[in-house]
């Protein structure tokens, strides 16, 4: 109607207040509103493409998922559904309907995940604009958080050895006649639940006992102004409990959340989202119930069942096509799987309609079936040309890799044990990393009496001693002790110029780390600190791989630096500290021997599933409680790892001390092999 009116002279636009435009001037207004009419249009068909692009090659399904923008989503996706293709479509979809990427939050449970994700929308479309996008695991991003607004700064992060220490510490000062183990994992458990040593009641003498090891261990973290691995959620909560507005500034800044895994989420992870997606509600959760295998680490398979009580008007979408295996292995597990009665429920279907059947062998003994693996792997390689890489040995509890190991060197086949010593794990690396710690927080006393005479400077224990009883009596911080090392009567004149000369060295690296690269400080640190040199003039094997140890973690301040510019210290430590076994494995040229634990969103064309007897598979832990459908939950996973063969295997007789009855596990008899 306007360009009729400006053609024929009867548009005036008196309505908007605009003169009437003259003949000659009318010409004029047309040729542009033609070109903006021309270039609304191009950017129209081009935002179209853009959409018809991220949307090809989608099932209607995971289309639906992917294009569901407002208001929450439970997407139920099934093994080897496409979830992650899901998750990366959907925040293209996001990007692509001009949502800012500072808005979107992605979360997930690795390291290795969350890095996929974001090469994979880096190269989606190399125009995206994806600066400001948070992906990261739960942890991550919430030590963004506290690195940003935490009261108390330059805190570190402690381990799982140096909370171990901090615990043994403990029991000594309390003389308790209790495992470590159990004393962490009881401070984990109470920590996952958002239970302080404060608002946690005990129920017995025991509990009692582990309550006043859990006040004393969070006494010595405040003390060194440490931070264990489950802190970081729940000081992230305390934190956006406390100060609202800093709750409310990540609120209205993310205003899409989504969140991989879900029904491995804990009650201090499913509260931390239910917080930060209180004012918009656009949160989207992918997980499958059929999944939640972690339940002895506090997941709460109720968080994704119950979903919809937390968000009345969500919507759900079934991911059941399976792209990984083939009907014979998905029918197999369906029919495992369909014996749990807590479930959404779902049916896995695959176009691979044609595959081999699901093989069950009873062996004699634990031998015997370590051997048939072996054999069948030789042959598999030797008949179908198969590479090493494409195997996977998995089995129930850790005790059963020894004979498999066996079985392997026998063999000379290689292997990888996923879960063994991580490198971040080894000596040499922790004495670095403690350096770095100490240079960071010298309030760290776990990390300062681990390095503090290494190399040997003559600080031995009895020095060491000598001045965390001064620190006690005088009310400080061992390294506040070290600083007034003249003022101790007790000490010689030779162990105060050794703990001045080691004071000078810290605070040296204390006023320079911010001048300078990460890689460069460390470099100087090995130099100065006579690290490197000590490990030198040893001259064994041994001392050789630790140095070449030693420039890896160089190189992966390089590599931490080219990616993250502008970032501190403190940063790279944290990165560090959050970083898993599963991340750090290499799927090289060997078969794999993992756990059932931690084979979850692997694959493999060969799938080995070792000790499948009654008291071994299901556990006998959870023969005797309510577990049974985790561990066939457990299973599921293990099943659904196979691209092309599965083979299940169990032993008459198994050396195993309290696991195993020679009887094959239920689960065989659930999947109805024969």
């Amino acid at each position: 109607m306007i360009i009729h009116g400006i053609i024929n002279g009867n548009y005036s636009g008196r309505h908007r207040g605009h003169r009437v435009p003259k003949a000659q001037s009318r010409k004029k207004l047309l040729k542009r509103f033609c070109f903006a009419l021309r270039l609304s249009s191009y950017s129209y068909i081009t935002q179209g493409r853009k959409i018809m692009d991220i949307l090809q090659g989608l099932n209607p399904q995971q289309r639906d998922a992917v294009t569901h923008i407002n208001g929450p989503i439970l997407v139920l996706a099934g093994a080897g559904s496409g979830k992650t293709r899901v998750i990366i479509y959907r925040i293209a979809h996001l990007l692509s309907q001009g949502i800012s990427p500072k808005h979107i939050l992605a979360v997930t449970f690795t390291n290795k995940a969350a890095a996929e994700m974001k090469k994979r929308i880096e190269q989606f479309n190399e125009t995206m604009d994806i600066n400001g996008l948070w992906i990261n695991t739960f942890h991550s991003a919430s030590l963004r958080i506290l690195r940003a607004h935490y009261p108390k700064k330059n805190f570190t992060i402690y381990d799982e050895s140096d909370k171990s220490t901090v615990v043994k510490a403990v029991l000594k000062e309390t003389n308790y006649d209790v495992k470590p183990n159990s004393v962490g994992s009881f401070i984990s458990q109470c920590k996952n639940k958002m239970q302080t040593p404060s608002n946690h009641k005990p129920i017995n003498f025991w509990e009692e006992r582990m309550l006043n090891c859990y006040k004393l261990y969070q006494e010595q973290l405040e003390k060194h102004n440490g931070l264990d691995f489950d802190d970081i959620i729940m000081k992230t909560i305390h934190l956006f409990q406390e100060s609202p507005q800093v709750l409310s500034h990540y609120q209205t800044r993310f205003n899409y959340l989504m969140v991989d895994e879900y029904q491995d989420t804990n009650y201090s992870q499913y509260l931390l989202i239910r917080m930060l997606a209180e004012k918009h509600h656009n949160i989207c959760v992918v997980g499958d119930d059929d999944q939640s295998i972690y339940g002895f680490r506090g997941a709460d398979i109720s968080n994704i069942l119950n979903f919809e009580k937390d968000y009345p008007s969500i919507k759900t979408v079934r991911l059941e096509q399976n792209y990984r295996s083939t009907k014979p292995i998905l029918d197999t597990a369906n029919r495992v799987i369909e014996f749990n009665r807590n479930r959404k429920g779902k049916q896995l279907w695959t176009e691979k309609t044609v595959g081999a059947k699901v093989e069950f062998r009873l062996l004699r003994n634990e031998h015997d079936e370590a051997n048939f693996v072996v054999r069948t792997i030789s042959e598999a390689m030797s008949r179908e040309n198969r590479k090493l890489i494409d195997f996977v040995v998995l089995y129930r509890v850790n005790a059963q890799s020894r004979v498999l190991e066996d079985a392997f060197r026998m063999a000379n086949i290689p292997y990888t044990i996923v879960g063994g010593m991580s490198f971040y794990s080894r000596k040499e690396i922790k004495d670095i990393l403690s350096y770095l710690k100490i240079i960071v927080n010298p309030l760290d006393a776990v990390a300062l009496k681990r390095i503090v005479n290494v190399p040997s400077r003559k600080i031995g224990a009895s020095l060491v001693e000598k001045l965390e009883k001064y620190a006690t009596i005088n009310n400080l911080h061992l390294f506040e002790a070290m600083e007034k090392a003249e003022l101790i009567d007790t000490l010689s004149d030779t162990q105060v110029k050794a703990v001045e000369r080691f004071i000078k060295l810290i605070k040296k690296f204390m006023a320079i780390k911010d001048t300078m690269s990460i890689s460069k400080l460390l470099n100087m640190l090995l130099l100065d600190s006579g690290y490197l040199e000590s490990l030198k003039q040893e001259k064994t094997e041994e001392d050789k791989d630790r140095i070449e140890n030693i420039k890896e973690l160089v190189n992966v301040a390089v590599e931490f630096e080219s990616k993250e510019q502008g970032i501190g210290l403190e940063d790279f430590l944290g990165s560090i500290s959050l970083v898993a076994n599963i991340d750090l494995w290499d799927d090289s040229s060997c078969v794999t021997l993992m756990t059932l634990h931690n084979v979850k969103g692997l694959e493999f064309p060969y799938v080995f599933l070792t000790g499948m007897e009654e008291g071994l598979f299901p556990h006998i832990n959870s023969l005797n409680s309510d577990n049974i459908e985790e561990e066939r939950r457990l299973c599921y996973v293990g099943m659904t790892r196979a691209k092309e063969k599965l083979l299940m295997t169990a032993a008459s007789s198994r050396k195993l001390y309290g696991y195993g009855t020679g009887m094959p596990s239920c689960f065989i008899l659930e999947a109805g092999i024969r």
